[in-house]
């Protein structure tokens, strides 16, 4: 595979994109996959290990309870992309065949005004084609005798393309057949941005060099603002940590667990092999520094273990194999992407604060990124409602379904 160097090759590219994780590499291929895109593209990340990148730090799952019909839109194609992978990317023998491991998302609730929002989301999933049930706490006990459902009113699951998939893979390959065909990928960092009036006009680096630049994509993941900030421009996005442990059961369950947000806020979801991923954040929710992955000592032993063992009984015995931070991207104006053209500068683009469905969204929001620098408007899923304007209108989207 070839690599990514630390000089450009070039100092003018039609196209630069700012981030090389998930939304990077999903522009950058989808772009390289238009058939009427001919342009040159320079991706520029800071570092192409990708650490501490949140598509590091991901879940990897996809779910289409959300409460929005786009958003479940948004989610099928995702499905409908990792089944036929290979296939999209050419029939290359080197892609592997990539399915869903369908468990599902199973929401419970433990009020009734909960419950009410579950019967109002399942309303408009049923009605975009996702196969969306609400199941009674007996129903639930029946399907899954592990769990405590004694004060639970209702559960809303799907398990038709709802689950885990190997989004490290995809984003491996999006990057590999990119670069394969033309793409440059540059180790390196952004450190301002110049803008003439309603234009980009370059990118300068670390290392010195000003890039110029047709169109500039900001995908550059929690440190979206400061991207924004350096072309004068304003984006409600900051890094919020977010906590994971893979642990161990004594007694493994005797089916696969769905990825189960218990009224907590805490989830835990099947990971294989007797294991399982736990996530959560604190109560207090403060913006975090960039560079701040650190745990907290307190919320496994003070939140997350007490929550779960009380919801899976079978967790009260189980050890921490693993545990790491990472960061969502979170947009605090309505927890939804920010996607396209800035309205007065146009040739900056936004493709950020997924507030942590990013992965699972980026097969939808790289291809549309993609025509719109092409053609200059979307050609197959409309994502206008992501536009920049709704935040200078106070118009947020009102997205119930959010982990």
């Amino acid at each position: 595979m070839s690599q990514a160097t630390q000089s450009p090759a070039h100092l003018k590219y039609d196209v630069v994109i700012i981030g090389g994780g998930i939304m990077g590499a999903s522009t950058a291929w989808f772009l390289a996959d238009e058939p009427d895109f001919n342009g040159r593209v320079l991706v520029i990340e800071r570092d192409t290990t990708l650490e501490f990148a949140s598509t590091t730090h991901t879940n990897s799952c996809v779910r289409q309870q959300f409460s929005t019909e786009l958003n479940v839109r948004i989610s099928q194609f995702t499905a409908e992309f990792v089944h036929s992978l290979r296939d999209r990317m050419g029939g290359d023998e080197r892609v592997p065949e990539l399915r869903i491991q369908s468990f599902g998302y199973m929401y419970l609730a433990a009020d009734e005004g909960f419950a009410d929002t579950l019967r109002a989301n399942q309303t408009i999933q049923h009605a975009a084609g996702a196969a969306t049930q609400l199941l009674t706490p007996d129903q639930i006990k029946a399907a899954y005798p592990f769990y405590t459902v004694d004060d639970i009113v209702l559960g809303s699951i799907n398990t038709v393309n709802e689950g885990y998939f190997d989004g490290s893979t995809v984003n491996t390959w999006w990057r590999r057949q990119a670069i394969e065909r033309g793409v440059e990928w540059l180790q390196n960092e952004v450190v301002a941005i110049t803008r003439t009036g309603d234009q980009i006009e370059s990118v300068t680096l670390a290392s010195g060099e000003v890039i110029a630049c047709g169109q500039l994509v900001n995908a550059s993941g929690p440190r979206g603002a400061r991207t924004a900030a350096m072309a004068g421009l304003t984006l409600p996005i900051e890094p919020r940590k977010r906590y994971s442990w893979v642990i161990k059961a004594d007694q493994p369950l005797d089916r696969p667990l769905p990825l189960t947000i218990d009224p907590s806020g805490v989830h835990v979801r099947e990971n294989g092999g007797g294991t399982y991923q736990v996530g959560a954040h604190s109560d207090i929710d403060p913006a975090a520094d960039f560079d701040d992955f650190a745990m907290d000592p307190d919320i496994w032993m003070d939140k997350v273990w007490p929550a779960i063992a009380h919801r899976i009984p079978a967790f009260e015995a189980v050890r921490i194999q693993a545990e790491w931070t990472g960061h969502y991207a979170m947009n605090t104006f309505d927890h939804n992407a920010v996607h396209g053209p800035h309205p007065e500068v146009r040739n900056f683009l936004f493709i950020n604060g997924f507030s942590g469905h990013g992965l699972q969204q980026s097969p939808a929001m790289g291809r549309g990124m993609a025509e719109w620098i092409t053609h200059g408007a979307y050609q197959t899923l409309d994502l206008s409602e992501f536009g920049y304007d709704r935040l200078m209108h106070n118009r947020p989207i009102h997205e119930r379904a959010v982990i």
